[in-house]
């Protein structure tokens, strides 16, 4: 959204005497992670003027009743129940406790009031779901983590799921990817309150870079969508994830499915939150991440291996999607990584990797495993890789955010 668009939409949605922007309240549920619930009571509710970080006054209330359980079994107790959000100008979910029961019919109704009177409505992570399910995110841009995101565009399928984003300002509903994206939404609501020097000197309080480049690319995994496995269309997945090496396109996939491509695109966006020919595009350059860190292909075999047309259209989509070139991203890789580790990795890839191996060229067979082996060898958890921003110094940062035309 442009500034101007933002200002507009401000001025149309004007908070109600009783709101104002600078009390944040925040929405506990049980089951809910401690961290992304603790990342808006860390940038909200401590006071920093000394550091020149204007304060918001913060009420962290229960979206249920109490006490709340969250991760390790620990149990909290909020000091405010959803009546005090009526006086918040701004409301974070930071997390829901799971993406497949509905949240509390009182904290939607709760969260919708807010939204009709100006309040605005953010969510961390899985706290986007709560915001769908209230009907905030119809007909509008939205992100969530990135392992969810499918789930969410099929469940809501008003809502245009961006899984590529770190988060997504709405103007009046914002909503960030997974975990630490929730540090970057928040800074980015500070950035738009008081400015880029307050937002930095948070951030350096914080000890994390004022904007992080790129978006959620870089750790996106290459195994199927939860929900995609009963769907006629997991076959054309699978089997596009298994012939990445060969050169082929979304008019392949739309025939292997037996549809149009019209038709074929819109079954596809619906199942994974993603058009086809994007979707095609960041796994080939995934298997190239994958190639560049693990074997001694040069770049121009690598973009052979992966589908590219040549080694420009790789060099292109790799820098587009991860920040930096083939090559300076491979240096960097193995600047920090230790020489056994990416030996017996190397091992592993040359076994599995489609068009390296033996393959049967069935689902199961091991060139079709070959995502879920690299993604425990290489790492676990949302950020298994140091992004490549980290490894280009001297490279000017951009924000990891995507706002509505």
């Amino acid at each position: 959204m442009s500034q101007d668009s933002a200002t507009a939409t401000e001025a149309a949605r004007k908070l109600t005497g009783r709101r104002r922007r600078e009390v944040v309240a925040v929405l506990l549920f049980s089951g809910g992670p401690i961290f992304e619930s603790s990342i808006p009571l860390s940038v909200f509710g401590i006071d920093r003027q000394d550091a020149g970080v204007p304060r918001y006054r913060l009420l962290v209330c229960g979206g249920e009743e109490g006490p709340l359980r969250t991760t390790g079994g620990l149990e909290l107790t909020a000091p405010y129940g959803l009546e005090a959000i009526s006086r918040a100008g701004t409301v974070v979910v930071p997390a829901w406790r799971s993406i497949t029961s509905p949240p509390p019919a009182e904290a939607l109704e709760a969260l919708r009031r807010a939204h009709e009177e100006g309040a605005r409505i953010v969510g961390l992570c899985t706290g986007a779901f709560v915001l769908a399910a209230a009907g905030l995110l119809d007909g509008r841009p939205a992100t969530t983590h990135w392992m969810y995101a499918p789930t969410l565009a099929k469940r809501y399928p008003s809502v245009h799921v961006d899984p590529r984003e770190l988060f997504v300002d709405d103007g009046d509903v914002l909503t960030s990817a997974g975990t630490a994206a929730g540090i970057d939404l928040c800074l980015h609501i500070v950035r738009t309150d008081h400015g880029a020097e307050a937002a930095g000197a948070l951030a350096r309080r914080l000890v994390v870079p004022p904007r992080r480049s790129g978006g959620q690319e870089r750790y996106l995994d290459r195994s199927l969508p939860e929900e995609i496995g009963s769907d006629p269309l997991a076959e054309v997945v699978a089997w596009a994830l298994e012939h990445l090496h060969e050169q082929f396109d979304v008019e392949t996939l739309a025939a292997r499915a037996y549809m149009s491509r019209r038709t074929f695109d819109r079954r596809f966006r619906s199942l994974t939150g993603s058009a086809p020919l994007q979707w095609l595009i960041t796994q080939r350059v995934l298997q190239a991440q994958r190639l560049l860190e693990t074997s001694d292909y040069s770049v121009d075999e690598v973009a052979g291996r992966c589908g590219f047309r040549s080694p420009v259209a790789l060099r292109g989509h790799f820098r587009r999607q991860l920040g930096s070139s083939p090559a300076a991203y491979r240096a960097a890789y193995r600047a920090r990584r230790p020489q056994g580790a990416a030996e017996s990795v190397a091992t592993v890839v040359e076994a599995v990797v489609p068009g390296q191996g033996p393959s049967s060229g069935r689902r199961g067979s091991p060139a079709s495993s070959a995502p879920v082996v690299l993604a425990a060898s290489v790492g676990s958890g949302e950020h298994s890789l140091p992004g490549p921003d980290a490894f280009v110094p001297g490279r000017p940062a951009l924000p990891g955010q995507r706002s509505a035309p």
